[in-house]
């Protein structure tokens, strides 16, 4: 409740607060589910850009219905995100995959591509859906529900452009002035998200570089095998032995590329996504030392009698109750991130590790079987050849 009091514009029903309490109570409760599938490609005169289809499934009463289909673009994820941070300045909104830019027809969209951002879409939502706040931001309803024509309409009640430029002009006076100190746990925050996001950054560079490494590798391997089929045709003494390193050579193919697959599809996305939490969390943190840094320039100019006393009193208090709302929710949800953080990056690379050591036990009894199996043959040969 001290986070949703953040936002003026999303007053909190009383069903959405019984929902929040449930939520924070019952973890295993889920009441929303969300699917993101089916890419379409567009073209027109001036632009190409790809749309998803998002399905929502609800119990919860403030929705009008129990399911909803709707079809979205990058931009209006944009938009989402964008209006989550207005609303909620200091709670860590989900990152969403960057943008990329394509020239030319939508044909030369790679298809991998489009899948990693279609599930790199889907976890966002996922990942809002199950935060116990942004779960009932009244935007996030309507990108979930509203059809294209009513989600226009709704993007243009939003602040006008000169309230936009105003705000930005005075974030940036604000963080150039900068705060006179952080409170000590807020300081200890900042210094772990910037070593934070040096290391993963160093893990995701390393990750990727390994992939492309072994995928290099799995390609130059699954030319040895035809090769040893072939070497076979002119070693007719051979031939068995030939045709039996192809084999074993063909089965460690097939068990390495479900290991490069299970490797792209686990532990890249999560490393990667905890690289964009990186830059999410520092712009967090910057957003909560502006609410700091406007306070300290109120105080200051009360103190120097440079405003009408009354009118600075009353501000100083909403902008204290601001600050206190601001640092309880961040607070919060930074405990919530980092359990989180640990939980998602734990399972990737145990199951990193699973993938490796059961890749390498199968080319390890691929091999064993092959030799023994030669073993057994040349053992049996002499005793043929005695009378």
């Amino acid at each position: 409740m001290d986070m949703n009091s953040l936002s003026p514009l999303m007053p909190t029903s009383p069903l959405s607060m019984i929902n929040q309490v449930k939520f924070e109570d019952e973890p295993d409760l889920k009441d929303l589910f969300i699917t993101v599938d089916e890419p379409e490609s567009h073209v027109t005169t001036i632009e190409t850009f790809i749309t998803y289809r998002i399905i929502t499934k609800t119990s919860r009463g403030e929705f009008d219905s129990s399911e909803f289909e709707v079809r979205r673009r990058y931009q209006d994820f944009l938009w989402l995100k964008g209006r989550l941070e207005e609303a909620h300045p200091t709670l860590i909104i989900p990152p969403l995959p960057e943008k990329f830019m394509v020239k030319g027809m939508v044909e030369r969209f790679n298809d991998d591509f489009i899948e990693t951002r279609r599930k790199a879409l889907s976890t966002f939502l996922n990942r809002i859906a199950d935060h116990p706040t942004l779960t009932f931001n009244e935007d996030f309803k309507v990108f979930l529900t509203a059809q294209a024509g009513e989600l226009s309409s709704h993007k243009k009640q939003g602040p006008g452009l000169l309230s936009k430029v105003g705000q930005t002009v005075r974030a940036v006076a604000l963080s150039l002035r900068g705060v006179k100190s952080r409170p000590e746990e807020f300081a200890e925050m900042s210094d772990f998200i910037e070593a934070f996001s040096q290391k993963i950054s160093l893990i995701d560079k390393i990750s990727q570089r390994i992939c492309k490494e072994e995928r290099e590798y799995f390609d130059e391997m699954r030319e040895y095998g035809p090769i040893h089929v072939l070497w076979s045709e002119s070693e007719e003494d051979l031939v068995d032995t030939l045709r039996g390193v192809a084999s074993c050579i063909d089965r460690c193919c097939r068990a390495m590329e479900k290991r490069l697959s299970g490797l792209s599809e686990a532990l890249l996305p999560v490393v990667h996504e905890y690289v964009l939490y990186g830059e999410m969390l520092m712009g967090v943190m910057k957003r909560r030392d502006q609410i700091q840094a406007e306070l300290e320039s109120r105080l200051e100019a009360a103190a120097h009698k440079k405003a009408d006393t009354d009118l600075l009193t009353a501000e100083l208090g909403r902008l204290e109750d601001r600050l206190e709302c601001a640092n309880t929710a961040l607070k919060a949800d930074w405990e919530r991130w980092r359990r989180s953080m640990r939980s998602d990056l734990t399972a990737a690379f145990r199951d990193a590790a699973a993938r490796n050591v059961q890749y390498y036990e199968q080319c390890l009894a691929t091999w064993e079987s092959f030799l023994m199996s030669q073993t057994d043959l040349h053992t049996k040969e002499p005793s043929e050849d005695k009378p």
